[in-house]
């Protein structure tokens, strides 16, 4: 793992919740949903129910707060976040298609002094770091004002995908997934407890995926890119295949075989309003009980 700062070397049952807590304390393991929405936001009457938002996930995990991908689900962890200043948290990036980093300029927490962000990712294969990435959607004409302008104190982190490392207590493993342009899935385990946080990524059909495998066992939670269904995947007229997203179907047999207690389905397809999330939901749970469907302000104990 290379490094722009030096890394800080430092069967549980699950419940639902949609209590919006954010405070850290040191003895518990919560998971939050700020965004659950693949590649655009899609805000309407008919996305109420589980959230129009792009990809933000928050971990509480031992008194400190990780925070997995920033689409505009950041945003609204940003507000609650102002009510408890100051903040520290460990800000992970799978990769840097827009629905995962465009609610970083308006992550309000990063504009403001004594705050302060560890910020990971990938270099990307044209080599750019996520420094670079996060900086460049902030330039003009895209964006009024530059990163430079964030007054919190930002540190950037350079992984490999299969990098392994320590924030006291708590290890985080790393992991390719396959997505058009590459992308990092992440597995956390704190006190026996383990949560695997893998989109965006794409079945192969005619195996399962190793490094996703190796990633997901024995989790006690799986949160997978569920971003269509097995029909809409193989469609005669207009195929998903080689988009770099996967179905429920296939997030449930990867659960099966890595050993996976509990699966949230997420990344959900933006023309998936909430009527048809239900009947994926009866589905889902028919065939993996403990499967569920990741919706907006869900918080999940581990």
């Amino acid at each position: 793992m290379s490094e722009s700062n030096s890394v800080p070397q430092n069967s549980p049952s699950a419940y639902e919740s949609d209590t919006q807590t954010p405070s850290v304390g040191s003895q518990e393991f919560l998971v939050q949903f700020w965004g659950v929405r693949g590649s655009i936001p899609a805000p309407g009457a008919e996305t109420v129910r589980y959230g129009g938002n792009t990809s933000c996930v928050e971990m509480r995990v031992g008194g400190k707060r990780l925070i997995f991908d920033g689409g505009t689900g950041l945003r609204v962890l940003g507000r609650e976040l102002l009510k408890e200043m100051p903040v520290e948290a460990y800000m992970l990036f799978t990769h840097s298609h827009w629905d995962h980093i465009q609610g970083f300029p308006f992550f309000t927490p990063a504009f403001v002094p004594g705050n302060c962000f560890h910020i990971y990712g990938a270099i990307a294969p044209n080599g750019a770091t996520m420094k670079q990435r996060l900086s460049d959607q902030m330039l003009h004409p895209n964006f009024p004002v530059p990163i430079q302008v964030m007054q919190s104190d930002l540190k950037f982190y350079d992984l490999t995908p299969g990098d392994a490392f320590t924030l006291d207590d708590i290890t985080i493993e790393t992991g390719s997934l396959n997505h058009p342009n590459t992308a990092m899935g992440y597995r956390v385990t704190w006190q026996g407890r383990t949560v695997v946080y893998a989109t965006d990524t794409e079945h192969f059909p005619d195996h399962l995926d190793e490094s996703l495998l190796h990633l997901a066992r024995d989790a006690d939670l799986l949160i997978y890119d569920a971003c269509y269904t097995d029909q809409e995947y193989h469609d005669v007229k207009t195929p998903k295949v080689g988009w770099g997203h996967s179905t429920w179907q296939a997030g449930v047999a990867v659960a099966q075989a890595a050993g996976v207690k509990r699966v949230a389905m997420f990344h959900h397809d933006p023309t998936h309003d909430d009527n048809f999330l239900d009947q994926v939901g009866k589905q889902l749970k028919a065939v993996f009980p403990s499967g569920l469907l990741a919706r907006e302000g869900m918080i999940l104990e581990i």
